[in-house]
């Protein structure tokens, strides 16, 4: 994964969007302790800043050091570069050993991960038996954008990871190994609107940092064509101001499972 995102870190981390303060909060009602918690995956911290609000200290991991550097800065956020060679038992010791971490977030990220090895460790250091763990992922579903998202997704697909073909699918196949607390589980996950003021510019630069883009890039390929950069702007309109556009998210939420 860490190679997929290192050469636009930084375009990675003023573009991508942030998401939904809501979302926080609801994620922070269900723990009954707002001590530790772990954004994995965090890249440039998105995630991690606004789950700073509710908890006391949030350790971020990555195992893309490019990322971390472009990271949002926050007294209660503690970056950690974990690389592919980081153990299982190194990986609970750096959290606070087991039964340590409130809650869990991984977002658009767990797709990327080797989820055996995720999955152990986060039953390992959530607390029993109220620990919570959620993950969630947006794609190419904008409502309101439906006819150009449809043709950059079939201009864009065939140069997908084979490990993003579950944030295509909206982790609906998306292996989640915890308990069901009504939020989306294993098989069904939550679907929610995910609100952006963004210009056309600002959308562009966006997908320019997906890993597929990336990929056929590195090939000499320009999948976001002049073509269908008009499209774009077609479809969009005459304003060259930002919009709100409304991408579909897929959300699992769990608990660790009673043994």
């Amino acid at each position: 994964m860490a190679g997929l995102f290192d050469k636009q870190a930084e375009q990675y981390a003023q573009l991508r969007p942030k998401y939904p303060k809501e979302w926080f909060s609801m994620l922070a009602s269900l723990t009954p302790e707002h001590k530790i918690a772990w954004d994995a995956g965090t890249g440039s911290g998105q995630a991690a800043l606004s789950v700073a609000e509710h908890y006391g200290q949030v350790i971020a991991t990555d195992v893309s050091a490019a990322q971390l550097e472009h990271a949002g800065r926050h007294p209660k956020v503690r970056y950690l570069h974990t690389p592919i060679s980081t153990s299982e038992d190194e990986f609970v010791t750096m959290l606070g050993g087991d039964n340590s971490i409130d809650l869990i977030v991984a977002a658009c990220a767990v797709h990327w991960f080797d989820l055996p090895f995720f999955y152990s460790v986060a039953n390992r250091v959530l607390k029993k038996p109220h620990g919570i763990i959620a993950v969630w992922t947006y794609n190419y579903n904008i409502r309101n954008l439906d006819k150009i998202m449809t043709k950059v997704l079939e201009v864009v697909k065939p140069y997908y990871d084979p490990r993003a073909q579950h944030a295509l699918e909206g982790y609906k196949k998306l292996p989640f190994p915890f308990e069901n607390v009504g939020l989306g589980s294993e098989g069904s996950p939550m679907e929610l609107d995910m609100e952006v003021h963004m210009t056309l510019d600002e959308l562009l630069g966006l997908y320019k940092t997906g890993s597929a883009i990336v990929k056929a890039k590195e090939q000499g390929l320009d999948l976001l064509s002049d073509e269908i950069s008009e499209e774009m702007r077609r479809e969009w309109g005459d304003s060259t101001g930002s919009r709100k556009l409304v991408f579909l998210a897929y959300m699992l939420v769990g608990r660790p499972k009673s043994n």
